[in-house]
This record gives C-alpha cells, sequence and structure tokens, in this order.
C-alpha cells in the first residue's frame, strides 16, 4: 500500500484515482512545488519553483472534469535540449481508472523549454508557451488518445507541479502522535465545558478570538463549522466559498448560540478579510492592529488601500478591555503550506510582531487536512497517525516561530449535509484551546495590574 500522497488539490479527487496513480511510483511522498492559479501561467514562473527539483509529478485541469499529466524522473531547467528519461510517462483517469501512456523516444522523453511549462516530448506540455492551455500532438515520443486524455478540451483552469521525494516507509505512525477520545460522550463533555465558560475577568463577558489567515483558508467556514456543532445541524451564516480575492469585505463579529433559541456562548469569533500576497489587496497589516485594540466596529468595510482612520463611523476611541482581541487565530489551508508566498509569510510574521507586543496569545489551525492527505480523508481519527500531517504541523511551527503546541489541525464542514462526530470532536478542542489562551491573557492582564497597583 502507498504511502499517503499530501496536497492533493486537484478539483475532485478520490482516494481511489491518488492511490492509481501513486501506485505507479511506489511509497512516495509528494511535496508542491508550482499551481499555476498561485505562481503564474507562465514558464518563467513554474522553472523559478522547479527547477532543479529532481523527479516530479506534473497535473492538469480543464473546465470540463479531466485530470491528466505527465511524470519525469529527470529534473527540470532551461536548456532547450531533449533529456532521456525511459521512466517517464503521462496519464490520464477514466473514472476511478488511471491511463498510463508510456514513453515511446526515451531519448526525447522531455524537452525543457524556457516559455513554458512541463513539456513532454514533441507531444504534450501544460502551460504552452506561457498560456493556460494544453500542447497536444500524439506522435513519435507519446502516443495517447487525445478525446480519451483531455476530452479535447485545451484550456487549462489550472496546473500543479509535485516533487516526488524517494521512497517513505512506515508513513502511518504506529502511535498517535497526539491523544484524542473520539466518542459521542467525550463531545457532549466538550460541548459542556464550553458552555460553562467564563472569562475571569469579570468586565467580559465573551471572550473575543479574531480569526486571520490568507484567502480561502477557511475563516467563515470555520465559523459556520463551530455554529452547526451547537445548532446540531450544517449551517451557513457568514460567507463562505471558493474564490481568487476575499469574500469577507467586512470587519464581523459572530457570536454562537447554544441551539436555535439558546443563549450566547461565552466567546465571540471575529472574522477578517482576508491577507493577500500583494501590496494594496486584502486585509491592511496597519487595520489589524486596530481591530487588537478594539477600536473597529462590527460591519466595518475594509479597503485594502487606506488603513481605517480616526474620523471613521463607528470607530472606537478608548475601547474597553471587551472590545479588545482577547486571542489571535491564524488559518492556513494544510494543502498550500509549502508553497506559502514570501511575502505573504512576511504579511502573517507582521501579525504575529503586533500581537505579541501586545501579549495576545497565538493558536494557529492547519484546516483542509482531508484534502491533503489521503488517508485522513478516509478516517478523520487518522489524523494524528499520519506522519504527513505532522509534518506539515512542524514545518508550520518552525515558518511562523510558534511552538508545536500552538498548531491544531481541524477539518471544517464545507460539503457535508450532515454533522459528523469526529469533525465535531476537532473543532470543539480547537475551542477549548482558544479559552485556554484567552484566559492566559486574561492572566496576564491582571498580574501587570496587579504589579503596577503593588508599585503605587
Amino acid at each position: 500500500m502507498f504511502a499517503p500522497t499530501p496536497i492533493w488539490l486537484w478539483k475532485s479527487p478520490t482516494i481511489s484515482q491518488q492511490r492509481a496513480l501513486c501506485s505507479q511510483l511506489g511509497n512516495v511522498k509528494l511535496k508542491l512545488l508550482y499551481k499555476a492559479s498561485i505562481h503564474g501561467f507562465t514558464g518563467a514562473a513554474f522553472h523559478q519553483q522547479c527547477d532543479s527539483q529532481g523527479p516530479t509529478v506534473s497535473v492538469g485541469y480543464n473546465a470540463t472534469g479531466h485530470i491528466f499529466g505527465g511524470y519525469t524522473s529527470k529534473p527540470f531547467n532551461q536548456s532547450g535540449q531533449f533529456v532521456q528519461d525511459d521512466r517517464a510517462f503521462l496519464f490520464a483517469f477514466k473514472g476511478e481508472d488511471l491511463l498510463k501512456y508510456q514513453v515511446i523516444n526515451s531519448n526525447q522523453a522531455v524537452k525543457m523549454i524556457a516559455n513554458s511549462g512541463p513539456y513532454f516530448g514533441e507531444s504534450f506540455a501544460l502551460v504552452n508557451g506561457s498560456q493556460a492551455v494544453v500542447y497536444s500532438n500524439p506522435g513519435n515520443h507519446y502516443n495517447f488518445n487525445a478525446a480519451e486524455m483531455h476530452g479535447d478540451n485545451l484550456q487549462l483552469t489550472d496546473c500543479e507541479v509535485y516533487h516526488v521525494k524517494g521512497e517513505f516507509k512506515n508513513t502511518d505512525l504506529e502511535k498517535p502522535w497526539r491523544d484524542i477520545v473520539w466518542k459521542s460522550e467525550k463531545r457532549v463533555e466538550l460541548m459542556d465545558s464550553i458552555k460553562k465558560y467564563k472569562p475571569i475577568t469579570s468586565s467580559v463577558p465573551q471572550a473575543r478570538i479574531l480569526l486571520i489567515g490568507p484567502v480561502g483558508a477557511g475563516k467563515s467556514s470555520f465559523f459556520n463549522s463551530i455554529n452547526s456543532v451547537f445548532r446540531g445541524h450544517v449551517t451557513s451564516q457568514a460567507i463562505a466559498g471558493c474564490s481568487g480575492t476575499s469574500l469577507t469585505t467586512q470587519f464581523r463579529t459572530y457570536s454562537v448560540k447554544a441551539g436555535r433559541e439558546g443563549k450566547p456562548l461565552p466567546f465571540m469569533l471575529c472574522d477578517t478579510m482576508g491577507l493577500e500576497e500583494s501590496t494594496g489587496a486584502g486585509l491592511d497589516v496597519d487595520d489589524i492592529l486596530s481591530i487588537l485594540k478594539g477600536h473597529i466596529p462590527d460591519c466595518y468595510q475594509f479597503n485594502p488601500s487606506v488603513p481605517l482612520q480616526v474620523e471613521a463611523h463607528g470607530y472606537r476611541r478608548s475601547p474597553e478591555l471587551k472590545d479588545q482581541i482577547h486571542c489571535v487565530v491564524f488559518l492556513i489551508d494544510a494543502c498550500k503550506v509549502s508553497i506559502m508566498p514570501t511575502k505573504l509569510e512576511e504579511k502573517l510574521a507582521a501579525v504575529r510582531r503586533k500581537a505579541i507586543l501586545m501579549g495576545i496569545p497565538q493558536l494557529i489551525l492547519l484546516t483542509k487536512v482531508d484534502e491533503a492527505c489521503p488517508t485522513v480523508a478516509e478516517d478523520l481519527s487518522n489524523i494524528y497517525k499520519s506522519r504527513y500531517i505532522k509534518d506539515m504541523v512542524q514545518e508550520v511551527s518552525v515558518r511562523l516561530g510558534v511552538p508545536l503546541s500552538c498548531v491544531v489541525p481541524v477539518k471544517n464542514y464545507y460539503e457535508e449535509l450532515e454533522l459528523d462526530l469526529k469533525c465535531d470532536i476537532l473543532l470543539l478542542n480547537a475551542i477549548i484551546q482558544m479559552l485556554r489562551f484567552a484566559d492566559n491573557y486574561f492572566d496576564d492582564i491582571s498580574d501587570r495590574y496587579q504589579n503596577l497597583e503593588t508599585k503605587e
């Protein structure tokens, strides 16, 4: 059985499709190097991310739902020359079945074209001529049925390239690296614990938790998921979905009720506009400081090009402790950790520095773990047995500079119609950690006041 293959971002991949392809490669681990919808549909972007990276799998998608691509054991470069590779092949899926097209002329298996993406012989290329198109010419190097492979639709909706990393054995751990109880009684216990929680500072009725993350990381979906757990059915109060830009354009504060007619729970989730890589797009870092301090009112409309002004309607000039943020939660898509743009990472680091200066504790939620690891997709209780998820937690810890204990993997509700026990338990455990961190903040505030009183 092959090792769990991480970071599949296909539109609707099935576990059996992933297994079928990876069975051709052995027990491997894949690391995403290039995603055209993020890095750009250009040869320059492809080569910048993928040159000299060793064996790779390249995957293309089109609007008709076809999934196809190629494998080469040789590293890409920009020499303009053909490269010999008798292990290269092209592939496509027909339902759950893998269609494999072996290289015919192995001496010219791959061609290193500077202004294109992955280029297999003179037969097949993805991101051809720095355009979101496929070059398809069955012939001397690879012989395939074009209609079968990509339905004669040469327009790409996305292209991805993965580094194939060696033989990996024992990918699933024998023992969980974190202990967790997957029983309905545990869900009830966690829900009761959250309902009974009270901030240790009497002037604060609800712990305010700020959700921050890149576009598409799942901030709004996380609130919807928590709301679903306590409502007893899947809900969609906050706007969430798939988009290249943030669907959240306002600062929103959401209370979660204990049931449809229940009272608001003792915490509030604050949703923000998504962070984006480029300057002047997405949430402005200066606005985050205003949010942390409690200046920004609910429903404030973000303007990425202009930070919040003191004269803005609803601006709180003298916010109280109950208006401030008590815990910051960063949401990171597990599928995109390895391709997080440097500028986006720098923005996250800037936000962390602001929160640290204010003494606000921080937690990281690693989202979409089911999309990142097939064994977790098969059974969510495998999450703490997955070596890949553990590796991702460690990578996030290092890249963002937080302790491992501050990184919590979760799965949001986004396509389900019914609740799932294991999903609920992961989500509830995440809330418990947030409330514990908020209490740490209140303790720190209390200690500081006591020290000031002692000095006086």
